[in-house]
């Protein structure tokens, strides 16, 4: 694989990062255009025998809902960016430690935070017999790096620091912010989809009338609600898989050669990666966006057609790959 410097991946992340800020709000709005032009269609406010479809109810409805949007949207944005750290140690149950509580995993992420000249980020242990480690933050203050503590019973110290250097790569070159605005966005899309099926699904049950010619037209409704849900799903299922291949591969065999780099010894990382890819793991407490952030995603230690088909749409490259790319050092 072609070799990247550092400040080219922070400057590509950086780019992908601005490019998700302007790309969700400009889908996230242009659905909620469609959804009132199908309601004015439905309601036969932007419908008439006369002069067919009439846009104005819903440019109207638009501009008044569009404050409400973006400021909506913006408050969560920016209540989950700036307590993504708080969010996710209370998602998965970790908690800091010191020097004292661990000496051994304290001191060998200071000796290679001190080896590539980067601020000692915060300490996270997670009290699971799972083989795992993450990264996480959005700036300094904020960076941590998260290992269970199956991992550091399981793995010797090379092959330790090796998992910790991947770690602590993937803050230098800034793929836990990419991260997070990833996680973040689709958390919303989730949630504003979900709003709106519902509302869709609740007009398709109790929106019926007694005469026969409104259930004539409540039939015509029922269809248009139908569409409108499949097209919405199918945009936020396409803007989900953008996010995800914004969020390359590359990044996790960028931060393998890293963390091997920083180790000084790629076969401990591989030796590591091996042992994790050997024991069963689930994304905590089912949160699949926290599994994004795991050195090895849970979907990857999965079998037979679950794995191929996984492994076509996750943000991780298969394991088997990555120690290969390892072992080439």
């Amino acid at each position: 694989m072609k070799y990247v410097g550092i400040y080219t991946q922070q400057a590509s992340n950086n780019r992908k990062s601005a490019l998700l800020l302007i790309l969700f709000p400009s889908i996230l709005l242009f659905l909620v255009y469609v959804f009132l032009v199908a309601m004015g269609v439905m309601s036969q406010d932007g419908y008439s025998e006369s002069s067919g479809l009439d846009l104005s109810w819903a440019n109207d409805q638009f501009i008044k809902a569009l404050p409400w949007v973006v400021g909506g949207v913006s408050v969560w944005f920016v209540i989950a960016y700036y307590c993504n750290a708080s969010m996710i140690r209370m998602s998965t149950g970790a908690h800091e430690v010191t020097r004292k509580e661990n000496p051994r995993l304290y001191n060998i992420v200071e000796n290679l935070t001190m080896t590539c000249g980067m601020p000692m980020p915060k300490i996270n242990i997670m009290h699971t017999n799972e083989l795992n480690a993450f990264a996480s933050g959005i700036d300094t203050k904020s960076y941590t790096v998260t290992v269970t503590t199956g991992l550091m019973n399981m793995l010797n110290d090379d092959e330790l620091a090796g998992v910790i250097g991947h770690e602590l790569t993937h803050i230098r070159n800034k793929d836990t912010r990419l991260l997070i605005i990833s996680i973040i966005f689709v958390g919303i899309m989730s949630t504003v989809m979900s709003i709106i099926l519902r509302m869709l699904w609740s007009n398709l049950l109790f929106g019926g009338s007694s005469s026969r010619r409104d259930k004539k037209d409540n039939n015509g409704a029922a269809i248009i609600a139908m569409i409108v849900a499949a097209v919405l799903a199918a945009l936020g299922y396409m803007f989900t898989m953008m996010t995800r291949f914004a969020i390359s591969r590359k990044r996790e065999y960028m931060a393998d050669a890293g963390g091997a780099e920083l180790c000084g010894d790629p076969l401990a990382l591989a030796s590591a990666l091996r042992k994790i890819s050997g024991m069963p793991a689930a994304a905590p407490n089912g949160r699949e966006d926290i599994a994004q952030l795991y050195i090895v995603h849970p979907q990857a230690l999965t079998g037979g057609v679950t794995q191929w088909f996984s492994n076509m749409f996750s943000t991780h490259p298969s394991t088997e790959s990555r120690i290969k790319y390892l072992e080439q050092f």
